[in-house]
């Protein structure tokens, strides 16, 4: 019987645990605490471990306790690894791997509902029959999603989902990614980067958050947008140059937003804060009517938990048995 410690244990994981522990036969300790220089020491004695965080797993000390331990890997329950240090995790001999496919279509669907609320100008009408207004303004008449041109930059997983959704609806949809997926042709055209954003109506991010796409989209991608373009970004938060959104906007050079990420969500997204910790960014957004954020929950169904849950402990407790496993990272995420 292999022994794991559960790293950022959250509430809703413990029952797919207990479901993986019960089917497998193995055991694991779930602990609330992120893995960091000061949490490290509590893998003494464990065979494995998983974590699921936003934050730095620390310095090369981490790295380096977890191979004096024996440790062979770190598994990380999400898509994206940026929190890890791949060179220092090389270094000293540790495998690390993520979950890059627990539920596409959960994600996909959370930045169509974005989408499809911003495209029918939801908050501007609530916030309006706040005041008791209920009236029919020409300002707000809306279009219809099959008249619309949908652009997606990334088509990995979660993209090709999202790509699907769309087009069942009836939207033109085009792309750019860096490597072109043919199993996607029925429902996407590939363009060029300049294409998706000078003529799409929505723009939805699907890329993975490394130095190339740090603040993908600034100041002079906003210029190229459509006056009418509402951004989804469901990925990460750092794709996106927050300040000059909040320029864009105050400009009218793009319509909406729809968030699931911002760049400084790990201090207060996926917990409970004091309001005066609450970032001016979140707050200057969050007061629009024609932006809708999420606290990074897009992925937040029963079916994407269970997924991320076993399919993180199986490829730990495969590499501890000494096999090998598709979703180990290897090389730049």
């Amino acid at each position: 019987m292999a022994r794991f410690i559960f790293y950022d244990t959250h509430d809703y994981e413990v029952p797919f645990v207990h479901e993986w522990e019960k089917k497998t036969g193995n055991s694991v300790e779930m602990v609330t605490e992120a893995l960091n220089d000061e949490t490290v020491s509590r893998a003494k004695g464990f065979d494995g471990l998983t974590c699921m965080q936003t934050t730095s797993l620390g310095s090369e000390k981490v790295y380096a306790t977890l191979e004096e331990y024996g440790i062979k890997q770190i598994t990380v329950r999400m898509v994206g690894v940026d929190m890890v240090d791949l060179k220092a995790a090389a270094a000293h001999h540790l495998t690390v791997t993520h979950v890059p496919v627990y539920s596409p279509r959960a994600i996909a669907e959370m930045g169509v509902t974005q989408a499809m609320y911003l495209l029918r100008h939801i908050g501007e009408y609530n916030q309006r029959m706040d005041k008791a207004d209920f009236s029919w303004p020409a300002d707000l008449i809306a279009d219809e999603i099959y008249t619309r041109t949908v652009g997606l930059i990334g088509t990995g997983n979660i993209g090709g989902a999202t790509a699907q959704i769309y087009k069942a609806l009836g939207a033109r949809v085009i792309a750019f990614d860096v490597f072109e997926n043919p199993a996607l042709a029925p429902f996407v055209e590939f363009v060029d980067k300049e294409t998706v954003l000078r003529e799409s109506d929505i723009i939805s991010l699907h890329t993975p958050l490394i130095p190339s796409t740090r603040n993908m989209i600034g100041a002079k991608e906003f210029e190229m947008m459509k006056p009418n373009a509402i951004l989804i970004n469901q990925a990460r938060g750092g794709l996106v140059d927050t300040q000059a959104l909040i320029d864009a906007l105050d400009k009218k050079e793009i319509a909406g937003a729809g968030l699931d990420t911002l760049a400084d969500e790990t201090t207060y997204f996926g917990h409970e804060v004091s309001p005066a910790d609450v970032p001016e960014d979140y707050k200057n957004l969050a007061a629009r009517p024609n932006v809708v954020i999420t606290p990074h929950v897009a992925f937040f169904t029963k079916t994407a938990v269970r997924n991320q849950v076993h399919i993180a402990l199986n490829d730990a407790l495969t590499i501890v048995n000494g096999g090998r496993v598709r979703n180990a990272i290897h090389g730049e995420f």
